[in-house]
């Protein structure tokens, strides 16, 4: 077992080491192209620099994020989004006339204060947030940062001067340079079609391949190409005609003392951008691979490592970073296995620095812009143009569009506002076009559970109307409050009683509570009630209602308000308020005799005598248990006074309601039939009186008696026909059938 765990050990450790390396591979110059971006803005030197912070920051966020318990398999690098918002940063600043040395130092502070923002969302625990992110939003970031690194690279695939903007670069053909135009569309192929030839190498590293094999190439034709430090490559990353690393880099933290407040509070929104794109790009990676893997990453975890990570690289001087979906991808198919894989990728990048630094510096920018221009096409979401086919979906594809033309026009910073403004928007917009009536029921249309004699049933067909019931669903806020108003605005003229059954509402706020509040006073003016029933006591949002309601008043004492767990309840209720308001003449409950009950209508005097003896009179208060599920055999209960509720229990979830029984009625009839036990639990709904006869009773009177037993029999399947024939009715208007 020890021999097998150990080589099982090894395969694992062999396994992250080559996932790792071919994850560096494909990272490290992604990585050096994203720091030449950010970098090249500020001129001089600032452009060998980009390609170290590139590769410094693959090496210490590779390292630090497996360390602190990153996702198994992830890799962490240098990525878009980050370039994006630094290169944005930095162009603006620099455009306003801020000397590169500060500039270069703000880029650090951007970079230190992102990372604490990530370890504050993890510790906070916005992690789990920041996964809901709006898809419209998500993916007009991506498609903004796309479209901006593509018109920040064209210029430089084009061989501009360096300086020189999109729009000016394009209308300028003169200034463009050939050299740079080969080797940037030998590149721009070799991205495309590599997979199709070279399968097991990774596209980036055959297309740079390709790219520097094109420049020298080239220089057997242009000698001033094979120049080192020529406009043409990065230059040396250090020594002789490079630059000092060491000294601008300490250099950095003497310039700190240079910035005023201004300059430090105009960091704060850049940062938190920064921020807040990085966590994203992390998680919607981990989630992808989750999927893959059938794993489960611990979000705030995995952000606590990222901004640690990120916080090392921007001391170290290189640039920060997130959760690489490409290097991810090429982990997994090269073996990688846990997080050591992560750890073997920011090593060999750091190998990769020491025998490779002369050959980086012959690396041509062209080829990174060629590089960085596939990538971003890659990232513009293309499948958006078809929310535009749907109504209901092309505003998603505005927000989508709004978030990448402020992306590319103002700033991706400014495109995080525009983007959580829209998406708000939208769903306010979207919540008040939806109704929030899932139902409404006239009061002549429905009827309570409650068995009613003829009297009352006739009432009830009379004067049903008077009330109305409401099912609600979804939100009921500022937005959807009038709307609920405006339903009721008719009803509110002519019925007493209106019913709001809230099982299914989400949310309610103060605006929504107003306007029951004004509902409730209109009912009152006319002596009607507003009846709640099944209030939630536990929102989604984990809000209980009926406390809400308390808290702002809507439920004082002796307030036109009635409460009930349950929408039969509600309804019996009302009926009962109206048969009492209509009842001509109201006489006080009798207690009935035998000879009062259907069942034994026109039997002889002698017969009734005889069955009498058979009885057990009981009597229970309201609420006392009659019987429950599993209970005795063989009884049928015949309700002298009161009435009583049939419940069907449930073992997992609430019990179900089946009817209510008032005098002269009947139940525990199947248990008398079938001679089973009850099925169901009889509870006392008032204080009741009941006649009990056994079925062992029955045989021994029906021997003597069998034409008085075959009525009786003929009578009570008679009552459970006309039964059965009302809960067909009942259940053919409740499904529409």
């Amino acid at each position: 077992m020890l021999a097998r765990s150990a080589i099982l050990k090894s395969k694992n450790i062999l396994g992250d080491f080559w996932g790792g390396t071919a994850a560096m591979l494909v990272a490290l110059p992604a990585a050096i192209a994203f720091g030449v971006t950010i970098y090249a803005t500020l001129g001089g030197n600032y452009l060998a620099y980009g390609a170290i912070a590139g590769i410094l920051g693959v090496a210490a966020i590779g390292i630090i994020v497996p360390l602190l318990g990153g996702t198994n398999r992830l890799i962490s690098a240098p990525s878009a989004p980050a370039a994006a918002v630094m290169s944005a940063f930095a162009l603006e600043y620099f455009s306003h006339g801020i000397h590169p040395d500060i500039i270069f130092v703000m880029l650090m502070v951007v970079a230190l204060l992102a990372g604490l923002f990530q370890i504050g969302f993890g510790v906070i625990g916005l992690g789990q947030l920041i996964k809901y992110m709006p898809f419209p939003v998500v993916s007009g970031y991506l498609s903004g940062i796309g479209l901006y690194i593509i018109a920040s690279q064209t210029p430089k695939f084009l061989g501009s001067p360096q300086g020189t903007h999109f729009w000016e670069s394009i209308r300028n053909p003169l200034v463009w340079q050939w050299q740079s135009l080969t080797v940037g569309l030998a590149t721009i192929l070799a991205m495309i079609y590599a997979e199709k030839v070279f399968r097991k190498i990774p596209s980036v590293i055959t297309a740079l391949t390709i790219g520097m094999m094109t420049y020298f190439l080239l220089g057997i034709m242009d000698h001033s190409l094979l120049r080192p430090n020529n406009h043409f490559i990065i230059g040396e990353l250090g020594g002789k005609g490079g630059i000092d690393f060491l000294q601008t880099l300490s250099g950095r933290f003497h310039e700190l003392l240079n910035l005023s407040f201004n300059n430090l509070t105009a960091l704060f929104f850049p940062a938190l951008t920064l921020a807040a794109l990085l966590s994203i790009d992390t998680l919607k990676t981990c989630i992808v691979l989750d999927s893959m893997t059938h794993s489960f990453h611990d979000s705030n975890k995995e952000l606590i490592a990222q901004g640690t990570g990120n916080i090392a690289s921007a001391l170290i001087g290189g640039m920060p970073g997130s959760g690489a979906m490409g290097p991810t991808m090429v982990n997994i198919s090269s073996g990688g296995y846990s997080r050591v894989s992560g750890l073997f990728e920011g090593i060999m990048a750091i190998v990769a620095f020491v025998l490779l630094g002369t050959l980086i510096a012959w690396v041509p920018v062209a080829s990174l812009a060629a590089i960085l221009i596939v990538i971003a096409f890659r990232m513009i979401d293309k499948n958006s143009i078809r929310l535009l086919k749907a109504r209901k979906t092309s505003l998603d594809f505005l927000i989508i569009a709004a978030v990448a033309l402020t992306a590319v026009s103002v700033s991706i910073i400014a495109a995080t506002g525009v983007g959580l403004l829209l998406a708000i928007a939208l769903y306010i917009t979207q919540q008040i076009g939806a109704s929030v009536m899932y139902r409404h029921i006239d009061g002549l249309e429905v009827k309570s559970k409650l068995v009613r004699n003829r009297e009352e049933e006739e009432i009830l067909q009379e004067y049903g109307g008077q009330f109305s019931i409401y099912e609600l669903h979804g939100s009921l806020f500022f937005g959807t409050a009038n709307q609920l108003y405006s339903m009721l605005h008719e009803d509110l003229k002519e019925k007493k009683y209106i019913i709001l059954d809230m099982k299914r509402v989400q949310t309610v706020d103060l605006t929504a509570a107003h306007i029951l509040f004004q509902i409730k006073d209109i009912l009152h003016e006319r002596n009607g009630y507003l009846i709640l029933s099944h209030l939630p006591h536990k929102l989604p949002t984990g809000d209980d209602l009926e406390r809400y309601f308390n808290e702002v008043g809507l439920l004082k004492h002796l307030s036109p308000i009635k409460l009930f767990d349950d929408l039969d309840d509600a309804i019996e209720w009302t009926e009962n308020k109206i048969i009492k308001e209509n009842l001509i003449d109201e006489k006080a409950e009798e207690l009935l005799d035998l000879r009062d009950f259907d069942l034994f209508k026109g039997r002889n005097e002698d017969t009734l005598a005889e069955i009498e003896a058979l009885l057990e009179s009981r009597s229970f208060k309201k609420g006392n248990l009659i019987y429950s599920e599993g209970d005795s055999t063989g009884e049928i209960f015949l309700i002298r006074r009161g009435s009583v509720r049939l419940i069907l229990p449930f073992s997992d979830r609430k019990s179900v309601h089946l009817n209510t029984l008032g005098q002269s009625n009947f139940f525990g009839e199947f248990s008398f039939l079938e001679g089973s036990p009850h099925y169901t639990n009889a509870i006392a709904n008032t204080d009741t009186d009941l006649y009990m006869i056994s079925r062992e009773a029955f045989d021994r009177f029906s021997v003597h008696h069998k034409k008085a037993s075959i009525h009786f029999m003929q009578s009570l399947a008679t009552v459970l026909a006309e039964r059965l024939r009302l809960t067909r009715s009942e259940l053919g208007a409740e499904y529409d059938v």
